[in-house]
């Protein structure tokens, strides 16, 4: 009855502005959603007389939550390795010595030019093997932040292209530095233009962290698998693993709109 009321109120005699409207109109459109999903599954699972085994996996859900826990704290350390490495290749590309700049590029060019997982083997079986690095998470960190670094300096790169030339002229006629350039006008102003690119960067770091479990790292993706293993419940090993990765991206994605609304938007 109150619900009925309360709809009547804002529909009928408009007591409530817009935003109560438009919050019913995304829980309305979340929900059916959520309904068509659920029932393209169950319709899907049902024609194949799947029964789930949740009870076997629900033994092993402490190996869920340590994986959940490894995998933020790698893609963390991840990031704010990446943002330092983007930073340094980014203000690179922009260097007037040839090899430094040249050799920017190519890092950049490599990385983002082949795949993850051949960089993920090539890293930890040979180089970290020639320089006798044995620790598997340290190994599988620095993998991912070069990884992550070669999209970040590409972001911050596009910032750093967004400063106007006259601004530049004017740097250069007052007699900056360039350490100077970067760290009182330039990097001020191209974290707003970054955040959203940072933050879409932090989803994927999530994602990608995934493919660390061909080097037997313990994070979700891997402990989802060894639970598979023992379960022989591979549907019920691996649907919490989905969810898992959308919650986590999703959490990133509304702090995402969150700084956003807050930072680029209110000034």
């Amino acid at each position: 009855m109150k619900i009925i009321i309360f709809l009547k109120s804002i529909f009928v005699e408009k007591k409530y502005n817009k935003k109560y409207i438009n919050i019913l109109i995304r829980a309305f459109n979340i929900s059916l959603l959520l309904i068509i999903f659920y029932f393209v599954f169950y319709i899907s699972f049902k024609k194949q007389n799947f029964v789930f085994n949740w009870e076997a996996i629900f033994k092993y859900r402490a190996k869920f939550f340590i994986g959940i826990k490894n995998t933020i704290l790698i893609s963390f350390i991840s990031l704010i390795l990446s943002i330092f490495i983007g930073f340094i290749f980014a203000i690179a590309q922009e260097s007037k010595v040839y090899i430094i700049k040249y050799f920017a590029k190519f890092y950049v060019t490599i990385i983002r030019g082949t795949p993850f997982l051949v960089q993920i083997l090539i890293f930890f079986y040979i180089i970290a093997d020639a320089i006798n690095l044995k620790d598997r998470y340290l190994s599988g960190i620095i993998i991912l932040s070069i990884f992550s670094g070669a999209y970040i300096t590409e972001i911050i790169r596009g910032g750093i292209l967004s400063i106007s030339k006259a601004q530049q002229e004017a740097m250069n006629a007052i007699g900056f530095t360039k350490f100077q350039k970067y760290f009182y006008i330039i990097i001020p102003q191209i974290i707003k233009i970054i955040l959203p690119g940072l933050i879409g960067q932090l989803a994927s770091l999530i994602k990608d962290s995934s493919l660390l479990s061909i080097i037997s790292i313990s994070e979700f993706t891997l402990n989802a698998q060894e639970v598979n293993s023992f379960t022989f419940s591979t549907f019920e090993a691996y649907i919490p693993l989905a969810i898992g990765y959308f919650i986590l991206t999703g959490i990133v994605n509304i702090f995402g709109k969150w700084i956003e609304k807050k930072f680029l938007f209110e000034h």
